[in-house]
């Protein structure tokens, strides 16, 4: 069955409205530190990815290394994130996750989980199933 042009552009832009307005309310709902998205992206690749220099990680946020220094800075001023000593170049600091920092990440994955199972638990089975179907495809969508 062929979509045709304005029926797809209609979807279009019904699923990146309702994307964007998930993913706010998932961020206000999994929030309780109330970190911005730069904050929370930092230490999202901080996990991941382990320690990294101001360089390294302004690259890769596509943003200024100044702009990622003040960022930083707040971060470890609220002991989330730490320096350390570069283990090769003693001109460079790296930055790491605090424990602190680590359990702010966990508490967030776990607020974020609880209330999409929250949510999704008022759904009908079939709406759920559905939910459910739809995760593979917009995975898929996100890979092509």
């Amino acid at each position: 069955m062929a979509t045709d042009a304005e029926t797809l552009e209609r979807a279009v832009a019904e699923l990146t409205q309702a994307t964007a307005q998930l993913v706010r309310r998932v961020r206000t709902e999994s929030n309780p530190e109330e970190l911005g998205w730069s904050q929370l992206s930092i230490m999202a690749r901080l996990e991941k990815d382990g320690a990294a220099t101001t360089a390294d990680l302004a690259r890769a946020d596509a943003m200024k290394p100044q702009s990622m220094g003040a960022i930083l800075a707040l971060l470890e001023r609220d002991h989330l994130v730490e320096r350390q000593p570069h283990p090769t170049d003693g001109r460079q600091i790296l930055f790491a996750l605090t424990s602190k920092g680590l359990e702010a990440r966990r508490r967030r994955a776990k607020s974020k989980r609880a209330w999409c199972l929250a949510a999704m638990a008022k759904l009908t089975p079939s709406e759920q199933q559905t939910l459910i179907d739809a995760s593979a495809l917009i995975r898929r969508l996100a890979d092509i």
